[in-house]
């Protein structure tokens, strides 16, 4: 197997939807002197792009990357030249529905990935260079994809500033159900419940209120098919929220703060290490809650939580 390393000239990166994603994304790699291309189906976030530097065409190649909703994932490549040798990764914050929509036709050339960023805001008016800096980005590691277009992926991730955090698809659709998307829905919970309080109660939010709801101000139709595209997964996670609120309220209070001031809750507690290129070593290193954050030759540097 034939991997690339970094003395190799890196392909240029096609971006397809340049909104707050694609066109952060693009924005970035532009930055780092990347070759970059995109498209998009608005003529407003297609001239943006051109201002910062994005080409702008309908012919893609080297790494191309989805950046469209879930329901345009399946479509996305349609009315496109794409290069038949082209790695083709996504944004998109559901894993198993991109791969039942694209795994057939693409096979080991598609590499699933999630930057877990982004704001409420949406449209290309919300791009940020900065968007990905210091970002975990899940990219999937299934039993068919090629591992040097996963490493492609990769670096495409990291000269956007993130960290990867290699996953399989199934093992990212749980996670997230319990890290964004259930947030999501109890961000909306709150928001509700404090409006049947009354006017009094919204006057008197603060921080805590702030925090707690700010995801929920993203748009609804955004929501709803993120939440209904990874419906069980999300359910389970639920379940396990409204078992936790069933605990005595000192128990619950002091198993949360435990979590959230431990390890896994600090980016100060890190151990440096080094993974092969090889998928099952990179796999261990994102169920231990590890990252990568360089690539080297023949190694991948990363970390590791501490405790």
């Amino acid at each position: 197997m034939s991997l690339p390393v970094p003395t190799m000239a890196a392909p240029p990166v096609g971006v397809v939807g340049l909104g707050q994603l694609g066109g952060s994304l693009a924005a970035a790699l532009v930055a780092r002197g990347r070759e970059v291309r995109g498209w998009d189906v608005d003529p407003a976030a297609r001239a943006a792009a051109a201002a910062r530097g994005v080409t702008v065409t309908r012919e893609l190649a080297g790494v191309v990357v989805l950046a469209v909703p879930l329901p345009a994932m399946a479509g996305a490549l349609d009315d496109l030249d794409v290069d038949p040798a082209a790695t083709v990764t996504d944004l998109g914050s559901v894993k198993a529905p991109v791969l039942d929509a694209l795994g057939a036709a693409l096979g080991g050339r598609l590499v699933g990935g999630h930057p877990m960023c982004g704001t409420e805001r949406s449209g290309h008016e919300a791009t940020d260079p900065g968007l990905f800096q210091g970002a975990r980005w899940a990219l999937c590691l299934e039993p068919g994809t090629e591992l040097p277009r996963w490493l492609r992926a990769a670096e495409v991730a990291l000269d956007a500033g993130a960290e990867v955090v290699p996953v399989t698809a199934a093992e990212h659709d749980d996670a997230v159900a319990a890290v964004s998307h259930v947030p999501h829905l109890l961000a909306a919970a709150l928001a509700a419940a404090a409006g049947e309080a009354g006017p009094l109660a919204l006057a008197l939010a603060a921080g805590s209120f702030r925090d707690g709801t700010r995801v929920i101000a993203s748009d609804p139709a955004f929501v709803t098919a993120v939440v209904e595209g990874n419906a069980g997964p999300t359910a389970a996670a639920l379940d396990r929220v409204r078992a936790q609120l069933d605990r005595p309220w000192p128990d619950l209070v002091a198993a949360g703060h435990a979590v959230r001031t431990g390890p896994y809750g600090r980016s100060d507690g890190r151990r440096p290490v080094r993974v092969p290129v090889d998928r099952t070593a990179l796999l261990a290193l994102g169920r231990a809650g590890g990252a990568v954050t360089r690539r080297l030759a023949a190694f991948l540097e990363g970390w590791v939580p501490e405790g």
